[in-house]
């Protein structure tokens, strides 16, 4: 080995343990700030509760009002939050780092569309409600990135095909969902709309529950599965010659995506934008091309119960959590569509 051999190895090492150490202190720095919103989330509403009593009520110590507002109000509904965020977190890195396209979100490929139309149309045609509400939402996400793989594979996904066919699937539902408010009465249609902006409003532990036991399945897996992410977005090519399965290991990739994306929406709706600025946030953070799943979960996590705690106590009404999500989302991705032109790519 040459001198130079030697250097440049010696400075991709470093580089490496630079990557790895940031990564670690990005870490630390979204849970911390993540426990400061939860505990503000827990303490601040019509009913304060003082901030050094919320360990002991956490506990199982306190009791009357305050140990009820807590447990039986407050704390499901932050648990939720942090929980869908961090699913819609890691469904939008996996879609977006697997397809190699910052637009391959559920929110605009038509997955969370897919979840939107199934619940509409299960309570104003079928008049559920429910578990069987969200069961509805589940499985409409599910099918629809079922039938967008369907229509895009053509000996293999190409990224930039399957975000076309789900554009256009997206669009198909969405005008579905528009059809079906159109005739609903007042009532059906204010239920409905949980399930067009997304709410966490009366979210429960039943609500968490299920949702904390897929994550607890859903995590492990994307985990494992990272290497083979890391060796996709090198390209198909390059991915075989490593000795990856691509098509398989890039299916059960965006199985796990579906998945986690289809069980927050079935908790609290299309909660808009979430898993679309997720990845891009971790990454910016991060500094680095690296698959941050845990730094871009935390950040989805963190958006989630920030944009929920603005949404109740900041803007003179309490609004759904989608309402705050979408108003900053939307500015991104129109400067995402921006750039993207004047770079020549669309």
């Amino acid at each position: 080995m040459t001198a130079v051999d030697a250097a440049a190895l010696a400075a991709v090492a470093h580089a490496r343990r630079s990557g790895s150490t940031r990564a670690r202190l990005v870490t630390l720095a979204l849970f911390l700030t993540l426990l400061v919103v939860f505990a503000l989330t827990l303490t601040v509403g019509s009913y304060s509760v003082p901030l050094n009593e919320i360990p002991g009520i956490l506990f199982g110590g306190g009791t009357g009002q305050d140990a009820f507002v807590i447990r039986q109000l407050r704390l499901p509904r932050a648990v939720a939050a942090m929980l869908v965020g961090i699913a819609f977190g890691l469904g939008g890195t996996l879609f977006q780092r697997l397809l190699r396209n910052p637009l391959a979100s559920p929110d605009v490929i038509g997955v969370s569309q897919g979840a939107s139309a199934a619940a509409v149309a299960a309570l104003v045609v079928f008049g559920i409600s429910g578990t069987a509400l969200s069961l509805a939402a589940f499985a409409g996400a599910v099918g629809t990135g079922a039938v967008i793989y369907g229509l895009a594979h053509r000996g293999g996904v190409n990224g930039f095909r399957l975000v076309l066919v789900g554009v256009g699937v997206g669009a198909v539902l969405t005008s579905v969902v528009s059809y079906l408010m159109t005739w609903a009465d007042v009532a059906l249609a204010q239920q409905a709309l949980v399930w067009m902006i997304g709410n966490l409003n009366g979210r429960s532990w039943h609500h968490v529950v299920p949702l904390a036991i897929a994550l607890a399945v859903l995590i492990p897996a994307a985990a494992l599965l990272a290497p083979a992410l890391n060796g996709l977005q090198l390209g198909d090519d390059v991915a075989a010659g490593l000795g990856l399965r691509v098509e398989y290991s890039r299916l059960l990739l965006l199985l796990i995506a579906t998945a986690s994306v289809a069980f927050a929406t079935a908790v609290a709706g299309p909660i808009a934008f979430v898993a679309f600025v997720a990845n891009p946030i971790a990454t910016r953070l991060t500094g680095g091309g690296r698959t941050a799943l845990v730094p871009a979960a935390l950040t989805g996590a963190l958006v989630t119960l920030t944009a929920d705690f603005v949404a109740q106590h900041l803007l003179g009404t309490a609004l759904p959590v989608g309402v705050v999500t979408g108003a900053v989302g939307a500015p991104y991705l129109l400067w995402l569509l921006a750039a993207a032109n004047r770079a020549g790519r669309v």
